[in-house]
This record gives C-alpha cells, sequence and structure tokens, in this order.
C-alpha cells in the first residue's frame, strides 16, 4: 500500500510541473505587453504568485519598481520641502499636498458641471414634452448646454486635436517616405524641403495656418470646429517629420536580395510595398511614429496657448492670466497631466508596434 502511495504522489509531481512551467511559459509571453505598456513591475509579483523563487525576483522588482518608487519619494519630498521657499507675484510655489487638492477641485467643478447640464437637459425635455402634448410643436426648440468647458473636456479635446494631426501627418509622412526611400531621385529632391522645415516653430507656422484654413474653410462643420483644425494642422506641419525620415531610412535599409527577388519574381510595385517593403521598414516607421506623437504632443500645448483654441494649452494660459492664488497649483497639475498623457500615448504606440512588428511577435 505503501509503494501504491509512493507511485501515485511520483505520478501526480511531473503534472504539477508540467502546469508549472506552462504558467511560467503564459507569464513569459505577457510579459513583452506587460513591459510595454509600462507594468513590467507585475512580471515578478506574477512569477512570485507562480511559485518561483522570491529572492531571485525580488531583485528584478527592486529594479523595475523599488527603485524608481523610491527616486519618486525623493523628488516629492524635495518638492514639498523648497517649494514654500521660492515666492513668485502668485505667491510660494505650491507643494505636493497643494497641487493634490486642486487636482481634486478640478474633478468636483466637472462633476458639478455635468449635474448642471443633466438639469438643463432635463428642464428642456419637461418643457417640450409640455408643448408637444399642448399641441404647440411649432414652440419645441433644442438647444446644446453652453457652460463652460471643464478640466477634463479639455484634456479630451486636446486628444482629439493631436489625434487628428497625428492622423493627417502619417498618411502624409508614409507615402512620402516610401517613395523617397524607393527613388534616390524623389529622395534627392525632397531632402532640400524637409531639412528646411524640419526645424521651423510651431509659433511661426501657426499664423500662416490661421489664415489659410480662415480663407478655405468657411463653412465649417459642427464636428469639426475651425479652431480645432488650426491646431491640429498645425501639429501636422511640426511632427510628420520623424516619421517621414525614419520611413524614408527604413524603405533604404531593406535588404537588397529581399528587392532582387522582387524583381525576379516581377511583383507588381504595390504587392512589392505591401509584401517585402513594409514588413521590413515597420520598426523604423513606428519609432518614427512614436517620436511623432512626442512632438505633435508638445506642438499642440503650444499652439493652444498662443491661439486661445480649446485645449489644455488654453486652460494653462486661462489660469496664468486668472492670476488667482489657486492658479499656480492648477498649472502644476496641467503639468502634470501633460506628462503623464504624453508618457501613455508613447507606450501605446510602443504595444502597438510590439503588435506589428516582426521583432515582438519572435
Amino acid at each position: 500500500m505503501a509503494n501504491s502511495a509512493g507511485s501515485l504522489s511520483d505520478h501526480q509531481n511531473p503534472d504539477r510541473e508540467i502546469r508549472r512551467e506552462r504558467r511560467f511559459a503564459r507569464i513569459n509571453k505577457a510579459s513583452g505587453w506587460l513591459d510595454a505598456l509600462g507594468f513590467s513591475w507585475l512580471v515578478p509579483l506574477l512569477k512570485i504568485a507562480a511559485g518561483d523563487n522570491p529572492r531571485e525576483q525580488f531583485g528584478e522588482l527592486q529594479r523595475v519598481l523599488i527603485i524608481p518608487l523610491v527616486g519618486i519619494c525623493i523628488f516629492l519630498l524635495a518638492w514639498g520641502v523648497l517649494a514654500p521657499r521660492v515666492q513668485t507675484s502668485l505667491g510660494a510655489i505650491p507643494g505636493p499636498v497643494q497641487v493634490w487638492e486642486q487636482a481634486i477641485n478640478l474633478w468636483d467643478d466637472h462633476k458639478t458641471e455635468r449635474a448642471k447640464a443633466a438639469a438643463f437637459y432635463e428642464r428642456q425635455d419637461v418643457r417640450n414634452a409640455k408643448l408637444e402634448a399642448e399641441g404647440k410643436t411649432d414652440r419645441i426648440k433644442w438647444r446644446k448646454y453652453t457652460g463652460k468647458p471643464t478640466y477634463l473636456d479639455q484634456i479630451f479635446t486636446s486628444l482629439v486635436t493631436v489625434g487628428l494631426g497625428f492622423l493627417i501627418a502619417t498618411i502624409i509622412a508614409v507615402p512620402l517616405g516610401i517613395a523617397s526611400g524607393l527613388s534616390k531621385t524623389f529622395n534627392g529632391a525632397i531632402n532640400p524641403l524637409i531639412q528646411i522645415f524640419k526645424p521651423v516653430s510651431p509659433l511661426a507656422w501657426l499664423p500662416i495656418v490661421t489664415m489659410i484654413v480662415s480663407a478655405l474653410y468657411v463653412d465649417p462643420a459642427s464636428w469639426l470646429p475651425k479652431s480645432l483644425l488650426i491646431s491640429a494642422v498645425t501639429v501636422t506641419l511640426c511632427s510628420m517629420w520623424p516619421t517621414l525620415i525614419n520611413t524614408t531610412l527604413g524603405v533604404a535599409s531593406v535588404d537588397k536580395d529581399l528587392m532582387n527577388v522582387g524583381r525576379v519574381l516581377q511583383l507588381p510595385t504595390r504587392k512589392t510595398i505591401t509584401k517585402l517593403v513594409l514588413p521590413s521598414s515597420l520598426p523604423l516607421i513606428f519609432t518614427g511614429l512614436r517620436l511623432s506623437l512626442g512632438v505633435g504632443w508638445m506642438v499642440l500645448i503650444a499652439a493652444e496657448m498662443l491661439a486661445q483654441n480649446p485645449g489644455l494649452g488654453k486652460f494653462v494660459w486661462d489660469e496664468f492670466q486668472n492670476g488667482s492664488s489657486q492658479s499656480l497649483a492648477k498649472i502644476m497639475v496641467a503639468v502634470l497631466t501633460i506628462g503623464l498623457i504624453g508618457f501613455m500615448l508613447d507606450r501605446i504606440m510602443y504595444a502597438l508596434q510590439r503588435a506589428f512588428t516582426f521583432s515582438a511577435t519572435r
């Protein structure tokens, strides 16, 4: 009987080991995506939970989580100690506590404004229902709530604007980059223009874009206000160059033997690009896209601030002009928000790069 129990235990151990190896395989497969999204610190915790040696994983956890947290804590401590010692025209520089309080106040303002909008639409629905019951349908009117945009509304507007500008930049830059990488003649013709326009500041583009859009876009659609289009085009003109340059470099770096195979097979140009050129150059194209998105996000804030177009840039400028004791803390909330959103946008692009490039799937 004892031998029977021992053999059963020996039979179960291999099964347990197989399940353990499968868990680790799933964790290793997910680790790339977690790293791309900025959650690499979860991998050591998952491995510890799966039964790995805690001592071995603690070193990795220390590197990806504990040390960064220590750095953040030191920064917050230095900020809290040094900030009150700096006096400005709006008072002392606010510390982390004051900035956090203003972040909560901005969230409360958003909820209050949403409640006002809901009450407005409810009153409008009741009034129109009453007019319809009385047969006075000609007096029924549907109005849009015109309250002031909240902080979250400004964030959403900026994200839509940078998304539109980045989309236009990608549509222009990727085809031009492919053509430039495939043709030395085309590259020679377009390269001087790239070198001339790449360093131009958004502050120089903005007046030109404003005048051109105002002249051509005379009948704005409700879903695309003129101010949003002006900011988006400014973002396009400043952010397209990294994508254009990296796409050109990626296409020009495609293995010549691979291109010769395409010529031997007599592939049409469209198939050569889609089957040979793009798969090989995608890593550099995505690097350009990540750089372009980062540049576009920085440019957008400056454009909104200068043109007074809706968004985070206008929020920062309005608070600066307001000059209240809480304005500086709100500006710092906006600065931290801009930084966090920029980080998240970069992580999203990095995750897309891992999804669509060969190196991510090996």
